[in-house]
């Protein structure tokens, strides 16, 4: 698996200073380069590396199933609790706002704590918020809970990428892959089976919600050994290695200085505009076009699917690539088609436009590969994933929310598709500029 992507140890080249500091090595190199200067990847045991790729997985599965659930008996939700099409809007709302807001905190807490520590508590804040989210009682404690289970999901959000640079240095697009590809699969199957599995626990919404809790706590058993264990590595490691301390310690990069950290940004947050409206409202869309409930959870279940096989493949393809626009063009033009599916024929080619829109969707694999792309060093994938999701997460704040305002006025959705349309093109257009072959690091000192 890392023989694709990779130009280590194997390669003099990779070992000069030349190498590691040139202005613009390929996207090749740098995001899986493993050159002394440039990689921390702990010394671990075998077991710690299996442990790491079975808690990636399970936390990658429960990344998305609180959204998802919540999209697919968005209607019972609202009627339970009385909620007007406004509020709902605000709800849908609620996941970007706290990726923004948590997220941000990630890397402080990675460098006090160590990533592992962080996610674990991460996986036990869903599990918590999503058995406490629908029995709280009101609109308030079910959006306060809500954010308990999205402060969980925000900080491993940014984490992931991070994990993944440090374990699998040199299986940078592989392993992002399966990550991504484990998302999507929870993405999807919480939204086909919410439905039924909520049927089948006697017809409440609230047992359908909070049933997810048991994934989530399943997903904090592996890294409680990993927090053990870097506990141990972190105190050896120091007092032996002196560059590795070196490296633990923040770097003194001015993100904000370079054009790809915020076209990637822009880039991120107009993507989870649209992943976000889709998961929050794409089962409306149907329901109200006259498709079943059951059968609208199905085709939101379909365009999540969508990500599982392809969010395999769009990373390792992407890892080869020098530019990665046209991948970024071909997702914006799938997403363009389907709206207008939505628009003109919602219910007579619905598989269609869930196929399209599931396509379009895995923009969000392709940012994460970029995150690791365009930074070359452990310091510079931190930095540049906590603020282009943060960054990113607070652009997409206001879609959701505008479109249930747009739709309560207008009384249908006409306008808030064509909304959703018109923001695929600038997503496009900052998505070919973060696609180029550039450093952060070497654009922030440049300026």
């Amino acid at each position: 698996m890392a023989g694709e992507e990779t130009r280590t140890a194997d390669n003099p080249t990779a070992q000069t200073p030349t190498t590691a500091t040139r202005a613009q090595p390929s996207s090749a190199e740098r995001g899986t380069t493993t050159a002394a200067a440039t990689r921390r990847t702990p010394p671990t045991r075998a077991w710690a590396t299996r442990l790491v790729v079975v808690g990636i997985v399970l936390s990658a599965l429960n990344l998305r199933p609180a959204i998802t659930s919540l999209g697919a008996l968005l209607e019972e939700v609202r009627d339970g609790l009385g909620m007007s099409g406004g509020v709902a809007g605000l709800l849908t709302s609620v996941p970007p706002l706290c990726f923004a807001v948590f997220g941000v905190t990630a890397p402080r807490l990675a460098r006090r704590f160590g990533p592992a520590a962080v996610v674990c508590a991460g996986m036990a804040a869903i599990t918590a918020g999503l058995l406490i989210r629908p029995y709280a009682g009101g609109t308030a404690g079910f959006l306060a809970a809500s954010a308990l289970t999205l402060m969980g999901i925000a900080v491993s959000n940014v984490l992931m990428p991070v994990i993944v640079k440090r374990w699998f240095p040199d299986r940078v697009g592989s392993m992002t892959g399966l990550y991504s590809m484990a998302l999507a699969l929870g993405t999807s199957v919480a939204a086909a089976v919410t439905v039924p599995l909520t049927g089948a626990l006697g017809g409440s919404w609230q047992s359908g919600l909070a049933v997810w809790a048991a994934l989530a706590a399943a997903a904090v058993l592996p890294w409680l050994p990993l927090v053990r264990e870097r506990g141990a590595e972190t105190a050896t490691d120091r007092a032996h290695d002196p560059v590795r301390a070196a490296q633990d310690q923040p770097a003194p990069l001015r993100i904000t200085r370079s054009r790809t950290a915020w076209a990637l940004a822009v880039f991120f947050g107009l993507q989870a505009t649209a992943a976000y409206i889709t998961m929050g409202w794409m089962a409306q869309i149907f329901r109200d076009s006259g498709v079943p409930a059951g059968t609208a959870g199905l085709l939101l279940a379909v365009t999540m699917v969508m990500g599982v096989p392809l969010a395999f493949v769009i990373p390792r393809v992407a890892a080869r690539l020098p530019h990665q626009g046209p991948i970024v063009l071909l997702l914006g033009v799938c997403g363009l088609v389907g709206y207008a599916g939505l628009y003109f024929a919602p219910a007579a080619g619905a598989w269609a436009w869930a196929v399209l829109l599931g396509i379009s969707n895995c923009a969000f694999p392709l940012a994460l590969t970029m995150v690791g792309m365009r930074a070359r060093t452990g310091p510079g994938v931190v930095q540049l994933s906590a603020f282009a999701q943060s960054t990113g997460y607070l652009i997409s704040i206001p879609g959701p929310l505008l479109v249930g305002v747009l739709y309560q006025q207008s009384g249908g959705w006409g306008v808030p598709i064509a909304l959703m349309a018109a923001l695929m093109l600038p997503q496009m257009a900052v998505g070919f500029l973060a696609g180029r072959d550039r450093i952060v690091e070497d654009e922030a000192a440049a300026r």
